[in-house]
């Protein structure tokens, strides 16, 4: 008679689909997008009662996206470093995140700057105003985000100390649930942005 494998004991950090922090992350991002799809509705809709042109976007926003796909490839390189306990890349790969970040919000204040020159401010008309309200909600959520970048990186420099720390920190489930919920999210403001400079980018060309 042949002997039956041990199960696996059960984890509610291993059952991602029905984790409460998974339906949280998932109620967000359905917040979030509902946001920005109401309001390119919006914005689409008074341009059409308007007879208002289109605001021509600065260049720096097609490099802004070039940094964001940077970021997540970072994040996606930080993610398998964990899965392979390899601490050095991971903590670089999370520096390099941070880095591109920031690089990200310093673009946009000039990028943001380019349009300020040309006399294009959120009150100049409606078009305008959309404009900055769009880039600065996804401003903000990626700074909100910022936070929970540098607390992975603050915690794993802390944590992580000698090989027996280093397991320890490698091997604890919630940890890792956090890691990927934190992927998700930036994935998603990645793609949010690209979705805005599309849709930006299309009311400019038919304006």
């Amino acid at each position: 008679m042949k002997s039956k494998l041990p199960e696996k004991a059960y984890s509610e950090y291993d059952n991602f689909a029905f984790h409460p922090y998974n339906i949280m992350l998932m109620l967000v991002l359905a917040a979030i997008t509902v946001l920005f799809l109401g309001l390119s509705a919006a914005f689409v809709y008074t341009r059409v009662q308007g007879g208002m042109g289109a605001v021509k976007i600065p260049w720096l926003f097609g490099f802004n996206t070039l940094i964001l796909l940077g970021s997540s490839y970072t994040m996606v390189r930080a993610k398998k470093a964990y899965l392979n306990d390899e601490t050095r890349v991971y903590q670089n790969c999370l520096i390099a995140t941070i880095a591109l970040t920031l690089l990200f919000l310093v673009m946009q204040f000039v990028a943001w700057s380019q349009l300020f020159s040309v006399n294009i401010f959120p009150e100049t008309d409606n078009s305008a105003g959309y404009l900055y309200l769009l880039s600065g909600l996804h401003f903000a959520h990626v700074l909100a985000g910022l936070p929970f970048l540098a607390k992975f990186l603050f915690r794993s420099k802390k944590q992580m100390i000698d090989p027996v720390t280093v397991l320890v920190y490698f091997s604890d489930p919630e940890k890792r649930l956090r890691l990927r919920l934190l992927s998700i999210y930036w994935h998603f403001l990645d793609g949010l942005w690209i979705f805005l400079v599309i849709f930006l980018l299309a009311n400019q060309i038919i304006g």
